[in-house]
């Protein structure tokens, strides 16, 4: 279909910051150009304890090439990590570079293959980067991140943290255990020799035959 027929209605909002305009390729194979954009990360950019907070800034590196098939972009992704460490729970800010690489199918043109379902497809001349974007950065996070990679994270009975309390730190803790052990010994313990004997001051003993009590 040539070049000035097709469909420019899309569903895209070709305003938003990870939708590109692949207008000046023009269709032609081998034609490409490079782009360098600032956009802000969408919302829940990230995993539990890691991710991008929205809004902030990722740095894109992108070339878009012209295919036979539609549009290759290959791309990294500079973006600013916050969390906190799954050991110590003390906050994280560092961040990450991503790269990818993906092809954006012409809205109009059938491909080869039963992986039709799973491909990318230009909305007229527009491609939606946020998918690309997710999978590249999303999968890549660690879902238990660190401070750095020997933390000894917090001491199990008080919650310090024990890179600050140091090695030494420890809690002698009795085993409940060992207690009730001790308790059930204490109850099983043999009984005085003068207890079930009567009163204590008496001191006589007592005849079976004559049937009663010698002085």
């Amino acid at each position: 279909m040539p070049h000035g027929s097709r469909n420019p209605l899309t569903r895209l909002d070709p305003n938003a910051p990870l939708v590109l305009d692949t207008r000046a390729l023009g269709r032609q194979p081998g034609s490409s150009r490079e782009e360098h954009l600032t956009v802000p990360a969408p919302e829940d950019f990230g995993v539990e304890m890691v991710g991008v907070p929205e809004g902030a800034a990722i740095e894109l590196d992108l070339r878009l090439e012209a295919v036979l098939e539609g549009v290759l972009v290959t791309g990294t992704a500079t973006v600013p990590l916050r969390g906190e460490c799954s050991r110590c729970l003390d906050p994280i800010a560092s961040s990450f570079e991503a790269d990818f690489q993906e092809l954006f199918v012409y809205d109009d043109t059938r491909s080869g293959g039963n992986a039709e379902d799973d491909e990318l497809r230009l909305e007229g001349d527009f491609i939606d980067l946020e998918p690309v974007l997710r999978d590249a950065v999303v999968l890549a996070l660690p879902l238990s991140p660190l401070c750095r990679d020997d933390c000894p994270g917090l001491c199990p009975d008080c919650g310090a943290r024990l890179a600050d309390v140091g090695p030494e730190h420890h809690h002698d803790v009795a085993d409940p255990r060992w207690a009730a052990l001790r308790d059930l010994a204490g109850d099983m313990a043999p009984a005085s020799p003068d207890r079930g004997n009567g009163s204590s001051g008496s001191h006589g003993s007592f005849d079976r035959r004559e049937g009663k009590q010698e002085g």
